[in-house]
């Protein structure tokens, strides 16, 4: 009854209404949120970027599990589609326990840098690196290709999409293009529209009806979210996320003596791999962008800003899967101990203190931020 009475009112004074609810200056900062969805990108460096036949193959091959050294683990084991594409543990499991989190591949043809570190460049080339490691698939270039001619039917498929050249492709050629077919299915998954997406559309296009039927825990959330939290200087745009790595607070000790370097570490792989966008295996090789892969201080025990479009579907959370939920993962920033972060860490960090509704509000906000597919 209330909700109606709430509604009525809004239909009758539209203007009033949507004045009283945001700001100007706040519904400029929600706009830079959308819209949604955004269009499958096209990646260069990869030739099979957009071809459907390609597409269809490398989702064939994300639940392929010959082609790992055992033949029992397949891409889609950490990244269950039934689960946003990640595997709700605190860190990965392959072929043995890994020490990260598994980040969900909604989304994931948007961003520019790939992996909790930014270890690759290119959708391809971090989707080559699970398959060689061998805590993960454990298959090294020639071992893939052997597994791959091994069989029949997947080899007669992947010759009819890559051509000639599959006969005569080395291993580390192979391993680069099945990384492509991965990558060009994988650039299909964009997560669909939200109840945010939707109240954004409302709030911009002054349909009262729209921004009545947003919650109002969410609204306040929303508000907190771009106001007294800051929190979208780093979760930006349509994508709640800039793409960046920062260091904010959370431990990057993995075991007695041993420590997660995070991007520090991630880009020394990345430096020394040729399987990134300035290398030999790219389709559109240019020089490496040395301004973004250079070297910093800065960047040890960083990880990505992750972002936050179907964040409810994906606990636990945190590069270590140390926060079981959301509500944890806003009393993390709530309480934040300055002591603990980086020296060099994000600047902007300050302890937010909220209360228990201002917690409970901007939890509300983050769920309106997932859909099921």
């Amino acid at each position: 009854m209330i909700r109606r009475l709430a509604l009525a009112i809004a239909l009758l004074m539209p203007g009033a209404a949507l004045a009283e609810t945001f700001s100007a200056a706040e519904r400029e900062a929600i706009r830079e949120h959308g819209p949604w969805p955004q269009a499958a990108l096209s990646d260069p460096t990869n030739r099979f970027s957009g071809d459907p036949g390609a597409i269809a193959f490398g989702e064939r091959l994300f639940f392929e599990r010959s082609l790992s050294a055992e033949g029992d683990v397949a891409c889609a084991q950490c990244h269950r589609p039934d689960m946003a594409f990640t595997d709700g543990r605190k860190t990965a499991r392959g072929t043995a326990d890994g020490a990260r989190n598994t980040l969900s591949l909604w989304n994931v043809g948007q961003m520019r840098w790939f992996g909790w570190g930014g270890a690759s460049d290119t959708l391809w080339g971090a989707s080559v690196r699970p398959l060689a490691l061998m805590a993960e698939m454990g298959a090294p270039p020639e071992g893939l290709r052997a597994r791959l001619r091994q069989n029949a039917a997947l080899w007669h498929d992947y010759r009819a999409i890559v051509g000639q050249a599959a006969e005569d492709a080395d291993g580390s050629a192979v391993t680069a293009t099945v990384g492509k077919l991965l990558a060009a299915y994988q650039e299909t998954l964009i997560s669909p529209r939200t109840a945010f997406d939707r109240f954004r559309a409302a709030l911009l296009g002054d349909d009262p009806a729209g921004v009545a039927a947003y919650p109002a825990t969410a609204k306040r959330g929303l508000k907190l979210f771009i106001g007294k939290g800051n929190c979208n200087l780093c979760h930006a745009g349509p994508l709640f996320a800039t793409d960046g790595f920062e260091s904010v607070g959370m431990p990057h000790f993995i075991g007695p003596g041993a420590v997660d370097k995070g991007r520090y570490g991630d880009l020394l792989t990345f430096r020394a791999s040729a399987m990134k966008a300035s290398g030999p295996h790219s389709d559109a090789p240019g020089p490496m962008l040395t301004d973004q892969a250079r070297l910093q201080h800065k960047d040890f025990g960083a990880f990505r800003v992750p972002s936050l479009r179907q964040a409810a579907l994906t606990a636990p959370y945190m590069h270590n899967g140390a926060l079981p939920t959301l509500e944890a993962v806003i009393r993390h920033y709530s309480d934040l101990d300055m002591e603990r972060l980086h020296a060099d860490g994000a600047a902007i960090l300050r302890p937010l203190h909220l209360s228990k509704s201002e917690i409970a509000d901007l939890v509300a906000f983050l769920e309106t931020l997932s859909a099921a597919p």
